[in-house]
């Protein structure tokens, strides 16, 4: 049963205190060479701006580096955040992937700004903002995949022209943007690591509502989660608070510089952040590898999914590997072929 499940990784390509973003960066190809080997199905990478915190802001440049480092694992965006760029850019950046590792990428996209209000009007000052503008992106990439797109009668490539495309998905935090996928007829990733009290019933609409298309018959979704696999209860718990504390600076809005694990471990959460705690709790899962194991399929069966990503950020780079090594083991991963 353990092997039915797919499992994918979500990286944020996370600054660590007293570190570089360049070592966040490097981490990050590390980590897919790391899952690649360990026979994780999915690499996803996502894009934050004018954050310290978080280095990650262009997925379609790393993952040009990712691919040459890696060789079997899907590798793609978790999301590019449309609305921040040009549909035919878009489009061209992951055919131009495509072209260099065919089979292998997937265009991950979302409507969310990846930022704050004025980094992502500089991304894109023509950015309104609106749902029905992303609707209209959605459907022009679309349009460029199948070369049928055109402006006043004069047809529009996005080059190079290759014989496979990316596979799409609909980053969702809420039904509204499952909803889209379904009439779009695009995979579904359903962001429960943003989202803790998400319902399986967006899944459940999606495949309901879904309108199949000549590229994609049949929906597929995926469900992603915070992820802490210990050794021990020592190091869950250490994992555990720190992923807690870090979830309640963005609460807060605080993306930038944080303290080092030292200065956090012997934090007293306030009553309020307790509330807040209990609140993103269904956004993690944390445990020892078959606690971990068991609660990961429970929240497959729960989505009805057969793939499951996760993201764990941690203070420390041997404990997040371990992390995702025990995960490879529970699910019996390694050495398989994906």
């Amino acid at each position: 049963m353990k092997r039915d499940l797919k499992i994918g990784i979500l990286d944020q390509s996370v600054v660590r205190t007293n570190a570089t973003p360049r070592a966040a960066v490097q981490e990050t190809i590390d980590t897919a060479v790391f899952a690649d080997n360990l026979g994780f199905h999915r690499f996803w990478i996502s894009e934050h701006h004018n954050s310290k915190f978080i280095a990650g802001s262009t997925p379609e440049v790393l993952l040009a580096r990712l691919g040459a480092e890696t060789s079997k694992i899907r590798l793609g965006s978790g999301g590019i955040m449309l609305p921040n760029y040009s549909s035919l850019k878009v489009a061209e950046n992951f055919r131009m992937l495509e072209a260099l590792y065919p089979g292998r990428i997937d265009l991950g996209m979302g409507r969310a700004p990846g930022g704050d209000h004025t980094s992502t009007s500089l991304l894109n000052p023509s950015n309104t903002f609106q749902k029905e503008d992303y609707i209209s992106q959605l459907q022009h990439i679309n349009q460029f995949f199948k070369d049928d797109a055109s402006v006043n009668s004069e047809s529009i490539y996005a080059m190079p022209q290759v014989e496979t495309t990316p596979q799409q998905w609909i980053l969702s935090s809420s039904g509204d943007s499952a909803k889209i996928a379904a009439d779009l007829g695009l995979n579904l990733a359903v962001a429960k690591f943003i989202n803790g009290s998400i319902s399986p019933g967006v899944v459940e609409n999606y495949r309901k509502n879904f309108i199949p298309t000549e590229n994609k018959p049949e929906p597929k979704a995926l469900v992603s989660s915070f992820v802490m696999c210990g050794e021990t209860e020592e190091e869950v718990n250490q994992m555990r608070k720190y992923i807690d504390y870090i979830l309640l600076q963005f609460d807060k809005g605080n993306y930038q510089e944080l303290p080092p694990f030292e200065d956090i471990k012997n934090h007293n959460f306030t009553s309020f952040e307790k509330q807040r705690l209990h609140y993103n709790s269904g956004r993690i899962i944390s445990g020892t590898p078959d606690r971990v194991q068991e609660k990961i399929s429970s929240l497959a069966n729960d989505f009805d999914v057969d793939e499951v990503m996760i993201s764990t950020m941690s203070f420390s780079k041997d404990l997040r590997f371990r992390s995702f090594e025990l995960v490879a083991e529970a699910f019996n991963m390694i050495n398989i072929e994906v």
